[in-house]
């Protein structure tokens, strides 16, 4: 490795498949010479606490400002200027000359012995790739100069979770919405809805009244600018939307049982007394579809990130995986038959999580178990048992999957006594490698993923964001009334977060600036308009001891 000939570079498998350093099946490797001890697992640097670790450091080292700064370089060596030539030479960058492309023609030599020797050293020194740039090639812009860029656009927010230390939370609704079980910022835009270019932000109540919001995105003239346009049939009876059908003993109107499809126009809800899953039209609250295949209450339901796949679980201790239709292609917008129907829990299945990217559906259920499938083909990959401090299985309570494959879950281990339960959060990674596990003061109601940091909402009112690798707390916002949905918007400019009391909470970084008037102008369909709820940041939400918890 200290030869100035010896040309290694590092495989992808550094930065981003930590098992490649354990010697999981046990072969005999041989033996050191000087202490003679066998060689089995790859040892690790003192810097690094894990394999995990290792891996996910080094990739932050090949991401961070360094690398990216002296980029360039490295490709002006490979595939630029300094392949070949003079500056190849004075960059020292000269290697056999057979590696070169078209340096010897190997279908021209006549003689066979010469010609098969030539390609054993193609073969050994390697070959090197196409000279694509004759030219130097530009340095990468700096991350200074992209954040200097980008604080001069209109319509970028700053990222939340990179000042987690000036946290605020902000009082957006006082009544009206009697109580707010789902949160929902529709990812796509369409323009037939209030403003154009807002988000919609979907609410359920506990009377299942259905109501479509408008929140409008970021504007930099005002820090931590939002506005949120309550829908006004909630309020008026004769327009008022509401999920149909009654649900089953035992069931909550919650996140659990309550997925928005990604174009904003479907509710997917489960937990009915008929066992079937239901899709209404959020536009008109219609019932447009009713399906039955579970042969028990539906539980739980996830959606995965495109939205292609939804997956449910129901008591009957099976999952079904469902393609979501385009619209006009079925008219519930679900495929008539199930694409997989995952089995091998023994009690209810209570939450389920997907991710079509990755591959993997996963389910978490009252025996005390997650069990991971393949989506395509419904293959059995792995069961995970999380651990406790007690032999009896500890109910799987709460479910995410990140966008690398991260497993989050909260287990609940029943007490001796009511209201003693024992909480837990766990964090796996891709292949199932128990990451970190943590005790809880406090039962989860609300998980969140982002990159890096878990939002957990709290039946005590409180907001945590804790680290996604080490589970550390990074952030603690007391909120007084439970939690009952969170969400992030797409611009991770802020949390919103449904409590108990209906009240909706907007989580931004820093303090608002003071708007005299209350009202400011912004361009709408090219015109002016004048906005006159501007954001409740005016309003910092203090909570006082009150109930609801």
């Amino acid at each position: 490795m200290e030869s100035p000939a010896d040309v290694k570079e590092l495989i992808p498998e550094f930065f981003y498949f930590p098992e490649f350093l354990q010697n999981i099946n046990g072969f005999d490797l041989g033996s050191l010479q000087m202490t003679q001890n066998n060689v089995t697992d790859v040892l690790l640097p003192q810097w690094a606490l894990s394999r995990e670790d290792f891996i996910r450091k080094h990739r932050k080292a090949l991401e961070c400002e360094h690398v990216s700064s002296h980029l360039h370089e490295w490709i002006d060596l490979i595939f630029g200027c300094k392949q070949r030539g003079e500056e190849a030479v004075e960059a020292l960058n000269v290697f056999y000359y057979c590696t070169y492309e078209g340096a010897v023609d190997l279908d021209a030599i006549a003689n066979e012995t010469e010609r098969k020797a030539l390609e054993g050293i193609i073969s050994n020194f390697g070959q090197t790739p196409c000279q694509l740039l004759k030219e130097p090639h530009p340095p990468r812009m700096s991350s200074e100069n992209a954040s200097r860029r980008q604080a001069r656009m209109d319509t970028l927010p700053p990222n939340l979770f990179e000042q987690l230390d000036k946290l605020r939370p902000f009082k957006e609704v006082k009544r009206g919405i009697i109580l707010l079980y789902f949160i929902r910022i529709r990812k796509n835009q369409n323009r037939s809805f209030i403003i154009q270019g807002s988000d919609v932000l979907v609410t359920v109540s506990s009377n299942g009244l259905i109501g479509t919001h408008s929140w409008l995105p970021y504007d930099k003239s005002i820090a931590n600018y939002f506005t949120f346009t309550k829908d006004p049939t909630v309020a008026n009876p004769k327009t008022q939307r509401f999920l149909s059908g009654l649900f089953a003993p035992g069931v909550d109107l919650s996140t659990q049982v309550l997925v928005v499809s990604n174009d904003g126009r479907l509710l997917f809800s489960g937990g009915h007394w008929d066992c079937s899953l239901r899709v209404t039209q959020l536009g008109k609250g219609k019932l447009v579809g009713r399906i039955c295949r579970h042969i028990d209450v539906v539980t739980c339901l996830a959606l995965d990130l495109c939205g292609i796949y939804l997956i449910s679980g129901s008591r009957d201790t099976s999952c079904i995986v469902w393609q979501v239709l385009q619209q006009g292609e079925f008219s519930s917008g679900l495929s008539p038959r199930p694409v997989q129907v995952l089995c091998g829990h023994d009690q209810e299945v209570t939450c389920v999580a997907i991710s079509t990217e990755l591959d993997m559906a996963v389910s978490g259920s009252k025996d005390g178990t997650l069990i991971i499938h393949s989506v395509r083909r419904g293959q059995f990959l792995r069961t995970l048992r999380p651990p406790g401090e007690s032999c009896l299985p500890a109910r799987v309570t709460g479910l995410q999957v990140g966008m690398e494959g991260h497993i989050v879950a909260q287990t609940a281990l029943e007490g001796h006594t009511a209201g003693k339960e024992k909480y837990s959060l766990h964090v796996y990674s891709v292949n199932g490698c128990l990451l970190s596990s943590v005790s809880l003061e406090e039962e989860v109601t609300a998980l969140y993923l982002v990159p890096e940091y878990i939002i957990l909402g709290t039946r005590q009112g409180n907001l945590h964001i804790r680290d996604l690798y080490s589970l550390a707390l990074a952030v603690s916002l007391p909120l007084k009334v439970a939690v009952r949905s969170v969400s992030v918007t797409r611009e991770s400019s802020h949390i919103l977060v449904g409590l108990q009391d209906g009240k909706l909470i907007v989580v931004g970084a820093g303090k608002p600036q003071e708007v005299r008037s209350g009202q400011f102008s912004r361009r709408l369909w090219g015109s002016t308009r004048r906005i006159s709820q501007v954001s409740s940041g005016e309003t910092e939400y203090n909570p006082t001891e009150t109930s609801g918890k």
